[in-house]
């Protein structure tokens, strides 16, 4: 069952709603493994849930050459135990398919993520 959804589109909207820390955001910046992985687990804890998945992405227009349009960070939390989470992040380059394109791309791969888990 769906219960919760956080839309997070600003640095302090990550930091504020999910608890991504200021650190991560400086070091890797919001389109990377890591701050994917602080957004997914901060959903889990903060939903109570068993499952999230979260995605930050360049969707486009735009990019560059260290992050090209197109490229979407995505991590699924699961809890295995009370107090365990697993947490699996991944990188997909969808190239510069289209705004549209790469949201739909990426909803895709993050439900089928989210079907894996189940």
């Amino acid at each position: 069952m769906f219960e919760y959804g956080f839309v997070t589109y600003s640095n302090a909207a990550k930091t504020a709603m999910l608890g991504v820390s200021a650190d991560s955001l400086a070091n890797f910046g919001a389109v990377s493994e890591q701050v994917a992985r602080e957004m997914a687990d901060g959903a889990l804890q903060r939903a109570g849930a068993d499952i999230a998945v979260a995605i930050s992405g360049i969707a486009g227009p735009g990019g560059s050459d260290f992050k090209p349009e197109g490229r979407v960070c995505f991590a699924l939390a699961v809890k295995t135990a009370e107090t365990t989470t697993d947490i699996h992040a991944e990188t997909v380059e969808f190239t510069a398919i289209g705004r549209k394109n790469v949201r739909v791309a990426a909803c895709q791969h993050a439900l089928a993520l989210v079907l894996r888990a189940l």
